[in-house]
């Protein structure tokens, strides 16, 4: 098969045995011959070198085998990792809505009189007066009617006159008896029956003008108009409520609401801290990293919804340059939890054991030891702990995969900072009703 030293040496063995029988053979023939005797001799001799050779080999083999020539493994370092004990700052926690923003006051603008419009005053979707004029009916034929019941109440006034004349200069005949008492009293009756209608008169010269001032149309409130609904030549009905034609609306959005629904958690803790109207709130919205609308609690609806289980809300915010509009989304954030010191690590520096959340810590022997802690809320990339871990504890804040309870470390000393952004918005893991977001106080 393989060609060894160790199939070599065989061979080489078997050749010798049998030249050493033929050798025998012929010297008992008496064939023997001294220079073959001589010629076999280097054989053996390499032979014997051969054997020498495989046995140091295996020598050589079996100590480096039995582990006399691996050297000594060196004992591996301790893992190195950065401690430091929990950041204490005052901060402030927050809870969090989302909602959206809604017109303070919204107006249908419509015609109370029937009419061609002739005329509008405005432009689609400007900032309007409160009073200004923004439509204008046709008013000729309520400009007729007008003079019609200023000439009636003429008429009447006439009326009115002659028969207070006439009850004068009965009264005067009265003495002679030349009038009988009862042409006195229908006289009398005659002249308040004229002031009736002279009343009447004049109260249909009030309706008529009524009339006449509403076929031009005005702003009843301050605010932007949307686009108008009809062009000027159409016929609108201003046969009053719903039925009268819709010409535009108008949205008063300085202040501005903005509504939002609570759960029944939220609004038991807002009710237990005495949340009530007046409270602060602070808004932000989509495209906006900081809270820069301020506003105050407005309402709280006087029941919880049935199907949700949620209260609607709203607050109260000044818009005088109107840039927040009706409908915009935004995320605001109520100060529920108060000012407090709290404890605050890395939120690198806390790791997960199935449900629970560790933090690392190094004992005063180098050994790691692991806390279980309950999380508050996360302001930039450091977290808030609520318990579990101590204030003078060293806890792992950097090597936290290299470190394993029970395992001895070389620890350095380092310190925890907030950065200059994390003193603005944090969030909340939703597992529980805590505050969803929290600021260091000011």
């Amino acid at each position: 098969m393989f060609d060894t030293p160790f199939d070599r040496y065989h061979d080489e063995a078997a050749a010798e045995r049998r030249g050493q029988e033929q050798f025998d053979e012929r010297e008992q023939d008496g064939g023997y011959d001294p220079a073959e005797v001589t010629a076999r001799q280097p054989k053996s001799r390499l032979m014997r070198v051969w054997i020498g050779v495989l046995i140091v080999l295996a020598a050589i083999t079996a100590w480096w085998v039995l582990g006399g020539g691996a050297p000594a493994p060196a004992a591996a370092p301790l893992p190195v990792v950065t401690v430091a004990t929990p950041l204490q700052k005052e901060i402030t926690e927050w809870d969090e809505f989302v909602g959206r923003f809604e017109a303070s006051r919204r107006v249908e603008v419509r015609p109370q009189v029937s009419g061609q419009i002739t005329a509008i005053h405005f432009t689609d979707g400007q900032f309007v007066r409160q009073g200004a004029p923004l439509f204008t009916i046709d008013a000729r034929t309520y400009r007729a009617s007008l003079a019609q019941a200023q000439a009636q109440v003429a008429q009447a006034t006439t009326a009115l006159a002659l028969s207070r004349d006439n009850l004068a200069r009965a009264q005067r005949l009265v003495e002679d008896d030349a009038v009988a008492a009862n042409e006195i009293d229908r006289l009398k009756a005659e002249v308040r029956n004229n002031e009736a209608g002279l009343a009447a008169a004049r109260a249909l010269v009030s309706a008529r003008a009524l009339d006449v001032g509403f076929t031009t149309v005005r702003a009843p409130i301050s605010g932007r108009i949307s686009d108008r609904r009809v062009d000027a030549g159409n016929l609108v009905s201003g046969s009053g409520g719903s039925q009268a034609t819709l010409l535009t609306t108008i949205n008063a959005v300085d202040p501005v609401y903005f509504e939002f629904t609570g759960s029944e958690a939220l609004f038991l803790k807002a009710q237990r801290e005495g949340l009530d109207k007046g409270t602060p709130v602070e808004i932000r919205l989509q495209d906006e990293t900081e809270y820069t609308w301020h506003g105050k609690l407005d309402f709280t609806d006087n029941g919880l919804d049935d199907e949700s289980g949620t209260i609607r809300a709203r607050a109260l915010v000044d818009n005088p340059d109107g840039f927040l509009t009706p409908g915009l989304f935004g995320q605001m954030r109520l100060a529920t939890g108060g000012t407090h010191k709290a404890m605050l690590v890395p939120d690198t520096a806390i790791t997960t054991d199935q449900t629970r959340k560790l933090v690392l810590v190094v004992q005063k022997d180098g050994k790691v030891a692991a806390r279980s802690v309950e999380l508050g809320p996360q302001i930039g990339n450091l977290r808030v702990i609520e318990s579990g871990l101590k204030p003078t504890e060293k806890v792992v804040i950097k090597g936290v995969q290299m470190a394993m309870p029970g395992q001895q470390v070389s620890a350095q000393q380092g310190t925890i900072a907030p950065a200059r952004a994390e003193t603005r918005m944090a969030k909340s893991p939703p597992a529980k009703f805590r505050a969803a977001a929290a600021t260091f106080a000011e």
